[in-house]
């Protein structure tokens, strides 16, 4: 078992600990110059030491952080038909493929899938990738518009027709940005910018996505345990937890404006349950980033400071103990793992009392 490098913080804290709680004289950490393995017979006049047993279990490096639960991607939404807001969806709404975003003047605005905004007009003759996207959402809505390709034919504006008779359009055979919104997947309606009756102006809808995420503030000094895949155990603000996992993880570190502003890198993670209505809740997220299975541990005040350099445990065994030196592991919350000579699970050592 080799000592981690980044367990050096952990060890620091522990000799500052055992300077604390074991100093004999002169506010050093005790040093222990006797036989390591001897045995020494409890002084009599001695209370029996605090004790703390030696375990065997899976020990796991984790660190406990805030974040807040909620919809990603918001965004105001532009419109670009002209008229009176004649009907929206409720608060929460999510609205897929050819379904309606809103309405101006019982014309709907719908929604379609891609990544190439409706920049223009497109209509018999248009050639261009857009074409080829509007295409492809046409054959996925039912509808013919012969070969998918960057050219608008005549059986694309035919397509185009049918579609737009069925949805209360003008059946043009042309489109553009007052009839269609491109997004890449489902959108939720986080909130009405306007409503029935409104002059539509420049947004109607405020939407997001449709999966519900953590949003994490990491300090960068935590950055190992933000791993993409890597398992997340979140805590809702009514105490239930819910399993997730980390989806996306900032490349640079910010330092939001402060004195004593720290640097964060933003953490992403899609989470699954039960989670009711809630949106920009506060949570708090357990994050993991190492696992050793099947090691002993004890406390990491069980340790004491050797003169000679290293740690060692306090073995306590009835009216006897004696000193073991160890090596040490993983640093896990209050524990760290432990090896050395003789060392088995439910064996006692000394741990400072308080």
């Amino acid at each position: 078992m080799s000592r981690r490098a980044r367990a050096l913080p952990a060890v620091a804290t522990v000799v500052s600990a055992v300077a604390v709680t074991t100093v004999v004289v002169g506010g050093g950490v005790t040093a222990i110059v006797a036989n390591r393995q001897a045995e020494v017979p409890a002084d009599a006049n001695r209370r029996p030491p605090a004790t703390a047993e030696i375990t065997r279990s899976d020990l796991v490096d984790s660190r406990q952080v805030g974040g807040t639960l909620g919809y990603p991607g918001r965004r105001v939404l532009p419109n670009f038909a002209t008229g009176i807001v004649t009907r929206t969806r409720a608060e929460g709404s999510v609205v897929h493929r050819g379904q309606w975003l809103y309405e101006v003047e019982r014309r709907p605005v719908i929604l379609m899938y891609g990544s190439i905004p409706m920049y223009r007009r497109l209509l018999p003759g248009t050639r261009g990738a857009d074409v080829e996207q509007l295409e492809r959402n046409l054959r996925a809505l039912g509808y013919d518009p012969g070969p998918v390709d960057p050219d608008y034919t005549w059986r694309t504006a035919r397509a185009v027709r049918k579609w737009q008779d069925d949805n209360r359009l003008s059946a043009t055979g042309a489109v553009d940005s007052a009839q269609i919104v491109v997004a890449s997947a489902a959108l939720r309606i986080a909130a009405d910018t306007a409503v029935k009756g409104d002059v539509a102006g420049r947004s109607v809808i405020t939407t997001t996505g449709t999966r519900r995420t953590v949003h994490i503030e990491l300090p960068a000094s935590y950055q190992q345990f933000a791993r993409k895949g890597a398992a997340v155990t979140v805590e809702l603000p009514d105490g239930r937890t819910v399993k997730g996992r980390i989806s996306a993880v900032g490349a640079t570190a910010t330092v939001a404006a402060g004195k004593d502003a720290q640097a964060t890198i933003d953490v992403e993670a899609v989470v699954t349950g039960r989670l009711g209505r809630l949106d920009q809740a506060p949570v708090s997220v357990l994050l993991r980033t190492e696992r050793h299975r099947n090691v002993l541990s004890v406390p990491i005040e069980a340790l004491l400071a050797l003169r000679e350099g290293g740690y060692g445990v306090r073995v306590v065994n009835g009216t006897t103990t004696r000193v073991v030196s160890v090596k040490t592991g993983l640093y896990a919350l209050s524990r760290v793992e432990i090896s050395g000579p003789g060392l088995g699970e439910g064996m006692r050592v000394e741990v400072p009392e308080g």
